[in-house]
């Protein structure tokens, strides 16, 4: 008997080995990639730019050349832009970034990766805080130091205000290296704030050396950077000393009326302990005041002696060049200068300063910079931008640090090259974090990227309005993925943690 079978069957089994072929083709496919067609490319090392097409495959730089599209790929016109690296900052304070992942302020100044758990502050403990990070990523990768503070009051509570012993040296330094271990990429310190002030230098060497030891880097905010500022910096090349650990000056400057103008007589004295093997650099903001707490402003912590305040007021230029910016006990201080504060309460700057301190303190922006000095240190090989700034600060460079060299520093002043700036903003600090496919454009490196207009590019964060959205930072990519495009962030969160460096080179 002859068995009819139903005309569709064919036609079910050719559309059912044909969805087959097809998600075989699509499983040997390589990652959507994009084009970057027309720009020219600073990459990251300060050689001159080129006339050059990019391609993106997945999460790194594919090619490099003159390049067609091919079918399906997304085109980006890149013509009268420039690509370079993602800008990597090396002093960021962005620790809440849980809270705010997607970092408008920071990738729309092409910021890609951040290095947090500065001037001595850090999350505790390190491996704990990664976890989180790892299970909620951010859309900028993440580095992270142990901070010196944090691990001094572990060991110390609140009994901090002296030396430590020898024994609780020996306890710190379990702790470096026991961040270290769980992923931390050095130590950081605040020597000119409360915990770190009480260090001596034998601690710090010790601490730092730890550092050294496991391959870590040492950063921090000086003693002081007004008087004694070059006391200071001496301190750090002594405990760098040549192959013992590499050091990096937090923000370097001159903040008091005493060495304003001495920029020339630092560079000097790091360069002739650079020449003799010590590894030390430094890293600047491009802003002639500084954002702190008020107590800095008094050295000697003799915040009811009128002397001493009135010295450290004048230090710094007066009390007019002192801003309050928060002020939990006195909210209508904040906007204003101590002059101001002081003059509308009969009293003098001093005695405003000491009342304030007494109902809890305040935090405040101090202009105490003289131009010609920032331009010094900026034009330093071995200086590289960094904000000192994060999400929530209230300080324009927390929106503006990086678009603002490229926007005054080299298109207005002339300063810098846009291919210096570029490698002051990537390889350099690539290079002292040792991550060696990022911080370049190459074949092969990752793909951090960022694509700004030179004729444009500008800061408008203020410090009346200090988180105003850079202008010019055209497309931000991390690890391939776009996070800034047109002035607005995506919503891809592609960033990573950083991990240290293996055999392999791989991050």
């Amino acid at each position: 008997m002859l068995v009819r079978r139903p005309l569709f069957m064919p036609i079910r089994r050719l559309l059912l080995a044909s969805a087959i072929t097809s998600l075989f083709l699509v499983s040997q496919q390589t990652p959507q990639s994009t084009l970057i067609q027309g720009a020219r490319i600073a990459d990251g090392t300060g050689s001159g730019l080129i006339d050059a097409d990019l391609r993106i495959a997945g999460d790194r730089i594919a090619e490099i050349g003159k390049l067609a599209a091919n079918p399906g790929e997304r085109v980006i016109d890149g013509k009268g832009l420039v690509l370079a690296p993602g800008f990597i900052d090396l002093h960021n304070h962005s620790t809440g970034i849980d809270k705010e992942p997607l970092a408008p302020t920071q990738v729309s100044q092409g910021i890609t990766t951040v290095l947090l758990g500065q001037d001595g502050s850090s999350p505790w403990p390190i491996k704990d805080w990664l976890d989180a990070r790892r299970k909620d990523p951010a859309a900028l990768n993440i580095q992270v130091l142990v901070g010196h503070a944090t691990i001094r009051k572990e060991v110390m509570g609140d009994d901090y205000r002296r030396n430590a012993t020898p024994e609780e040296m020996a306890s710190m330094a379990m702790l470096v290296d026991k961040g270290i271990e769980e992923g931390a990429v050095g130590l950081s310190s605040g020597l000119e704030y409360e915990v770190g002030s009480y260090s001596n230098p034998q601690e710090m060497t010790l601490l730092a050396r730890t550092a050294g030891s496991r391959d870590g880097i040492y950063l921090s905010h000086v003693r002081d950077e007004g008087d004694n500022a070059i006391d200071s910096f001496e301190e750090m090349i002594r405990i760098a000393a040549p192959g013992r650990v590499s050091v990096g000056i937090s923000h370097i400057k001159l903040g008091t009326e005493k060495v304003w103008g001495r920029s020339k007589e630092v560079v000097d004295l790091i360069n002739e302990s650079r020449a003799q093997g010590v590894d030390i650099q430094a890293d600047a903001y491009p802003y002639d005041a500084w954002a702190s707490t008020i107590t800095v402003l008094v050295l000697n912590k003799k915040y009811d002696d009128q002397a001493s305040v009135a010295k450290g007021l004048a230090d710094v230029g007066g009390a007019g060049n002192i801003t309050i910016t928060r002020c939990e006990k006195h909210r209508d201080y904040e906007g204003k200068t101590l002059e101001a504060i002081a003059k509308a309460n009969n009293v003098t700057p001093a005695e405003m300063f000491s009342r304030i301190v007494k109902d809890g303190g305040a935090s405040i922006i101090c202009k105490a910079m003289r131009e010609d000095d920032i331009k010094t240190f900026y034009q330093q090989p071995w200086v590289a931008v960094a904000s000192d700034g994060g999400i929530g600060m209230p300080h324009p460079r927390g929106a503006g640090t990086f678009p603002r060299v490229l926007g005054v520093y080299v298109r207005e002043r002339k300063w810098l090259t846009v291919e210096e700036a570029v490698r002051k903003m990537t390889g350099l600090p690539a290079s002292r974090l040792k991550l060696t496919d990022r911080g370049e454009i190459r074949q092969g490196a990752y793909a951090d990227l960022v694509l700004f207009n030179p004729d444009t590019v500008k800061d408008n964060s203020t410090f009346a309005e200090p988180f105003k959205i850079s202008t010019g930072i055209e497309k931000v990519f991390v690890n391939g993925e776009l996070v800034w495009n047109e002035g607005k962030t995506t919503g891809a969160k592609p960033g990573r943690l950083l991990e240290r460096q293996t055999s392999s080179g791989q991050d």
